[in-house]
């Protein structure tokens, strides 16, 4: 089991919220017109939302390497070889360097933010547009990788 879960590609959930960790010590504390639950609200939404997404993904991914396997009769060690391009292709990597340079952007934010007197409002919806399209970016890989696997599924 442990040998699939390797195969899965990382999701961004935890540098997501150190990334971030920033732009909610902004928050925190000072006044201005937006709050720390505005900023806390969009974090935790983008999070919830990429939980969501690897969870009602992961489980249906893994079922359809393991039918993959079933139906090429590969060994545990063909396995690991032959199911590397289904989590691992130049389309993905531009995916998650995609995702890398959004949490980027997030922690640039939280740095820009940091470094003024009042909290921006216009950070916040800079971040909450980073936001969505970080969420959408993952949504986009994984339906790229069900295309990859049901297409090697259907013949």
């Amino acid at each position: 089991m442990g040998r699939r879960t390797k195969l899965l590609p990382a999701f961004f959930i935890a540098p997501l919220i150190f990334a971030l960790c920033g732009v909610l010590s902004l928050a925190a504390g000072q006044e201005a017109s937006c709050v720390r639950d505005d900023f806390v609200a969009v974090v935790d939404t983008a999070a919830a939302s990429l939980r969501a997404l690897n969870q009602a993904n992961k489980t249906k991914f893994q079922d359809r390497l393991r039918k993959l396997k079933t139906k090429n009769g590969w060994s545990n060690e063909e396995y690991l070889k032959a199911a590397e391009p289904y989590v691992r292709d130049p389309k993905i990597a531009e995916f998650d360097a995609t995702s890398a340079k959004l949490l980027g952007e997030i922690a640039a934010l939280g740095h820009e933010g940091s470094e003024a007197s009042t909290l921006d409002c216009g950070v916040l919806t800079q971040l909450r547009a980073r936001m969505d399209v970080l969420v959408n970016t993952q949504k986009d890989k994984w339906a790229y990788m069900f295309e990859n696997i049901d297409k090697s599924l259907s013949q």
